[in-house]
């Protein structure tokens, strides 16, 4: 090797050096300013931390308070019991083997009394009817001559023209005629009585609950053709605890609410003496009013509804401040601190838009009024004033 190719070996590899150390140089100083910088960073984060600790915590919501009222309202006992009619009539046919000849109601028709149900047929006792009559007429031809006999024997015995013995004859013939006019009379009467059976009537206003009268079928004494339910009456058996029937008097009020219907007002009319023995449960007889067909109850039917039973004070809130969260019932109570505690309460009554607190909120407490399914327990509020009713 040349002195010249030497130079030129030495010099490619100190080039080749330095280009090594300055690539090791540039990574230690971008190791060292990255450590720097991650150094730096949590001091960085600290201090707003640091700063924010002195900042108050702004409110989470703005809020208006209520207190818990007393309140009266009364105090009821729920129940449940079937709707019965108040009474429920039987027609039926009083005559036997005469065939139905006209059906004028149905099921549902209202009825007053002494309205036509149905007629049987009536030749045959019109037939009866008219051979009374006759017998009648004859019956008093033969008083009418006997009568007159037994006057003329009266006036013979006394000028002696006549044994008293045939006088007392044609007196006693006179006695017997007029008793068989009497009798003739009433067999008049008894056919007539037959013929008027052959109409049917309602026995007093109401509704027809069934039929079984078919026209063309021959009907026997007692033989049910229609049920009538009296003056439109219905009554609710509520059946109550036997612990309960002690509170219940006559007289007091009563709502039963059919399915699918309205609430129907009602009266307590009688307290069953006896209860149950298998239930213990005893029945409280309301009576219903006429229109509680109008508002869709119906005999057979199954309904709830309570009894009230006098008057008692309690804790009411607006519903809104209650919150039902999973099967419980809370309210929000303002602490000093401006923030809320989710308080466990035992919720009772409802009367319009409040709510009884039977049990878990002191009297004195501030609640949260409205907007509760919007907080949560520790939850900072800010109290303003409600907007007055009327106003947004």
């Amino acid at each position: 090797m040349t002195a010249e190719s030497k130079t030129t070996w030495w010099r490619d590899q100190w080039h080749w050096l330095a280009l090594a150390a300055a690539g090791v140089a540039g990574l230690v100083w971008f190791q060292s300013h990255a450590q720097a910088g991650r150094g730096d960073e949590p001091a960085a984060r600290a201090v707003p931390v640091a700063q924010g600790a002195s900042r108050p915590v702004k409110a989470a919501l703005s809020v208006s308070a209520v207190v818990p009222q007393q309140a009266q309202w009364a105090v009821e006992l729920t129940a449940n019991g079937a709707i019965a009619a108040w009474q429920e009539a039987v027609v039926g046919a009083e005559l036997a083997g005469l065939r139905l000849a006209q059906v004028q109601v149905n099921v549902g028709d209202p009825v007053r009394k002494g309205q036509v149900l149905a007629l049987l047929a009536s030749e045959a006792v019109r037939a009866d009817v008219q051979n009374a009559e006759a017998a009648l007429q004859e019956a008093e031809a033969l008083a009418a001559e006997a009568r007159a006999n037994a006057d003329r024997a009266r006036a013979l015995r006394e000028s002696q023209a006549m044994s008293a013995q045939e006088a007392q004859r044609a007196i006693t013939a006179e006695q017997t005629a007029v008793a068989r006019v009497n009798s003739a009379r009433a067999q008049l009467a008894s056919q007539r009585v037959r013929l008027a059976q052959t109409r049917v009537l309602a026995p007093d206003d109401g509704v027809i609950s069934a039929r079984q009268a078919t026209v063309g079928s021959v009907v026997q004494p007692g033989q049910e053709l229609f049920r009538l339910i009296r003056q439109n009456r219905l009554e609710w058996r509520a059946e109550l605890p036997s612990a309960d029937l002690a509170r219940v008097r006559p007289g007091m009020k009563a709502w039963a609410t059919p399915p699918g219907g309205q609430t129907v007002e009602g009266r307590v009319r009688m307290v069953a003496p006896t209860v149950d023995a298998g239930t213990r449960n005893g029945l409280v007889y309301v009576d219903l009013p006429a229109s509680a067909l109008q508002a869709g109850a119906r005999a057979g039917m199954f309904a709830p509804g309570r009894v009230a039973v006098g008057q008692g004070g309690g804790l009411t809130l607006p519903q809104t401040a209650v919150l039902l969260r999973d099967g419980f019932s809370y309210v929000f109570r303002i602490e000093p601190a401006g923030t809320v505690a989710q308080t466990k309460v035992q919720i009772g009554r409802r009367q319009g838009d409040r709510i009884e607190v039977v049990s878990g909120l002191d009297a004195r407490a501030q609640v949260v009024a409205s907007g509760v399914a919007f907080l949560t327990d520790g939850d900072v509020v800010r109290v303003v004033a409600a907007p007055a009713k009327g106003k947004p």
